[in-house]
């Protein structure tokens, strides 16, 4: 029987290994989803905002110890993992405070003499969740489904084991019916008869392009609705009209946050010619004051990666990236998982950094001559995920923003998901939204009601 490691990337301890679930636990595993599937039909949507509101307090009560987890498991600073699991609180507050009016009927004028739409559970949503924010990537998708009737099974990733249990047993403490959200332990490879199953109505990825691939292909195979949100190279551009304090200290925050490990990440900070060495000295000097280590002591900036071969990938994209004419401005060194805050500066269109996605904490500075190269050189990228554009000329920005080829554009702020705001990529950054009115209604059933 195959098994599952939690290995403390800091000190690559074993914390803990779980077994696969066998086939028959997953079938009894889909049996119990089904049914309280069929069970929440009959509940209110009063009673699973109770439920859910008990789920929001054992988050507030219990959030060191969920961080400890997040932070033993894949390693961000446990500061970063408290700040997670008090997301997926007010997130969840936000859903139960506007729930109802998302799932309302909408009733549309016919020659009928009443017609609406109607928004209803399908049944079981497959989640197949990546390690980088093991509760909110989990909890961005149960929230609202769950809330409209939906059930979840969740295929985490294979390091955060202890993150999918705790997950679960958090459902099952905050009171909502055995079966509502569960997790299954077992491999990719073996995910494809989980896919098949006439039970599973919907399927939800987020992670690589070549997972979204993958699953994109089995959830058409099997005719199942499928939302992916995948890898991203997201530009940072910083004009020459920028507020350059500011924008040199989110660039840092962007890039560096969960030692870049950030689909959202800033990876290409793309920077007009007449400020760009004043925004190099600026990030340089914040680069070089972050102190990289122990993710569970309060001083530390930025925990390790979250295995040593990631560390070891990143490090070889960094000197590739080098050969072909880059320069190391600052760090680069790595041990394990350790990896230090690293700077590029002279990277190009063509370049290793450029083309790729840089999954670590590897900041890299680009030249634009004029806003419309800028743009033309964010818009070089086979991703489309979220862009960040820096401006003092709001009128401006507006005009650019709609030139920016991506899912998310922030204008004189970090890209982030926000429970209030549809959030999601194109190209190869995927399809379909997470989060407010339109995450909501991607896995229900929008029913036409057509009365004569």
């Amino acid at each position: 029987m195959s098994t599952f490691k939690s290995i403390n990337p800091y000190t690559q301890e074993t914390i803990a290994e779980y077994a696969a679930h066998t086939n028959a636990e997953i079938e009894q595993r889909l049996a119990w989803g089904d049914r309280a599937y069929r069970h929440l039909w009959q509940t209110t949507l009063e009673e699973r905002c109770e439920w859910m509101q008990n789920l929001i307090n054992l988050l507030k009560t219990h959030t060191e110890e969920h961080a400890a987890i997040i932070t033993g498991e894949m390693g961000k600073t446990l500061k970063e993992a408290k700040t997670e699991v008090l997301k997926c609180a007010a997130s969840a507050t936000h859903f139960i405070q506007h729930i109802e009016e998302m799932l309302r009927p909408k009733p549309v004028k016919s020659d009928a003499q009443q017609s609406y739409i109607s928004y209803e559970p399908k049944g079981i949503i497959l989640a197949i969740m990546p390690w980088n924010f093991p509760y909110w990537q989990v909890f961005r998708f149960a929230i609202p489904n769950i809330l409209a009737g939906n059930t979840g099974i969740l295929k985490h990733a294979s390091n955060v084991s202890g993150c999918a249990l705790a997950i679960e047993q958090l459902f099952l403490e905050a009171g909502f019916p055995e079966g509502t959200f569960q997790s299954v332990l077992v491999n990719s490879k073996n995910i494809e008869p989980v896919i098949a199953d006439p039970r599973i109505q919907g399927v939800t990825l987020t992670g690589s392009t070549a997972a979204g691939i993958s699953v994109a292909q089995l959830s058409g195979k099997y005719i199942k609705k499928s939302v992916l949100e995948l890898g991203g190279s997201d530009p940072f551009i910083v004009l020459k009209d920028a507020n350059l304090d500011l924008a040199a200290q989110t660039a840092v925050k962007a890039r560096m946050q969960n030692a870049g490990q950030s689909c959202i990440a800033a990876k290409r900070w793309i920077v007009e010619k007449p400020v760009l060495e004043q925004f190099t000295d600026k990030v340089s000097q914040l680069l070089s004051s972050m102190k990289q280590g122990d993710p569970m002591q309060a001083e530390t900036d930025m925990g390790p990666m979250a295995r040593p071969d990631l560390a070891a990938e990143l490090a070889q994209q960094l000197q590739q990236t080098v050969a072909q004419g880059a320069k190391l401005a600052l760090g680069g060194q790595y041990k394990d998982a350790n990896f230090a805050p690293t700077l590029l500066t002279g990277v190009r269109n063509g370049m290793t950094a450029f083309e790729e996605e840089t999954f670590g904490p590897l900041a890299v500075i680009i030249e634009a001559a004029n806003e419309q190269q800028a743009v033309e050189l964010a818009n070089q990228t086979p991703y489309g995920l979220g862009a960040s554009l820096w401006t003092t000329d709001l009128e401006k920005a507006q005009r650019l923003a709609r030139q920016i080829e991506s899912g998310n554009v922030f204008v004189n702020a970090m890209v982030r998901s926000d429970a209030r705001l549809p959030f999601g990529g194109i190209k190869q950054s995927g399809y379909g939204r997470e989060l407010s009115l339109e995450g909501t209604h991607e896995f229900l059933n929008v029913k036409t009601v057509y009365i004569a």
